[in-house]
């Protein structure tokens, strides 16, 4: 997949989703992920996932230089949350440009929050995450996580040509390990990853996706 196929593209939605009935489970339950609390909730749900999300995830991290650890930031968003979010960067969209229609005003806002009803986090299969050295400090990767695209006037592409030398270096040690690990990555968000989602089932071309939103139990 060359082309940045954002979110609201139709062939994005056409995927079926045949749910595989696999747990979300607590990632911090073991510790074999260092996890930080910036996008913590009372619930904890963030800090869920899919059982073979997580699986991939554990796998891609012995794919990284030692000393270099993955932090794990941000993972199952539950559906209500996220119809909140993308809202919200939608409506600050259609204020800063009043001209659009709707149609571009949902397709500009994909770029950083997905459209709620095909919203990968809320399948439990996303995963925004970032590199750090073994005493927590975090690599330089050209933006912060969650960084949009106004913000950053476009360096949170993953493939953004305006960071320099050191962040793309570092990208790409990012990159080579995830997916390595099984994960696929959604072009315009470089610490946005997932597995068995419809995003992941048009990038390699599955027939379905195997993760579909839920509710947290």
């Amino acid at each position: 997949m060359n082309e940045i196929v954002l979110m609201s593209d139709p062939r994005i939605a056409a995927i079926p989703v045949v749910d595989c009935g696999e747990a979300l489970v607590d990632i911090r339950i073991g510790g074999s992920v260092t996890v930080d609390p910036r996008r913590g909730d009372h619930s904890g749900a963030f800090a869920h996932l899919r059982e073979g999300v997580l699986t991939r995830l554990l796998k891609a991290q012995q794919f990284l230089p030692p000393g270099i650890r993955l932090l794990f930031i941000e993972g199952y968003r539950p559906p209500a949350l996220q119809r909140k979010y993308f809202q919200r960067y939608a409506d600050e969209l259609r204020l800063a440009n009043p001209d659009w229609p709707p149609t571009r005003v949902r397709e500009a806002a994909s770029r950083y929050v997905s459209p709620p009803e095909i919203a990968p986090h809320s399948a439990g299969a996303a995963v925004d995450l970032t590199l750090v050295t073994a005493d927590g400090r975090e690599l330089d990767m050209g933006t912060r996580v969650n960084a949009n695209p106004e913000e950053s006037d476009g360096a949170c592409y993953t493939d953004a040509d305006n960071v320099d030398s050191e962040a793309r270096a570092n990208r790409r040690m990012l990159i080579d390990a995830l997916t390595a690990g099984g994960l696929v990555n959604y072009p315009t968000e470089w610490w946005h990853w997932s597995f068995g989602d419809r995003y992941w089932a048009l990038a390699t071309e599955a027939d379905h996706a195997v993760y579909g939103p839920r509710e947290l139990r």
